[in-house]
């Protein structure tokens, strides 16, 4: 079998798209707050607390929480894959069994709140 570069550079996007999908919107939220003279009282436990214990907040968290982990796992396989493990099934299983149960536990810790 012949060696391949490819997991270098998945790992490459991977990073480079990690670092652009968390680090874009935070600094256009602070931009708006900033725009908008939000105060800092917006970031204590109270505040945060009061948005994750609304429906709409709950389902925005989840939301976020659901698609990260299952794109997380989807790239785990590919790049499984890419390190040359051919066992893709039982790969698939396991990451995708471990995106089910966060997103179970995560929908668990939610509804507690």
């Amino acid at each position: 079998m012949a060696k391949s570069n490819k997991p270098i550079f998945w790992g490459l996007f991977a990073a480079g798209g990690t670092v652009t999908a968390f680090v874009t919107p935070a600094l256009a939220l602070v931009t708006l707050f900033a725009a908008m003279r939000f105060n800092m009282d917006m970031f204590t436990y109270d505040a945060i607390h009061a948005f994750a214990a609304n429906w709409l907040g709950k389902l925005v968290i989840f939301g976020i929480i659901l698609l990260s982990l299952w794109h997380a796992a989807h790239r785990t396989r590919v790049t499984v894959h890419d390190f040359g493990v051919r066992a893709d099934g039982l790969v698939a299983i396991v990451v995708y069994a471990l995106a089910g149960i966060g997103t179970l536990l995560t929908l668990v810790y939610l509804l507690r709140i």
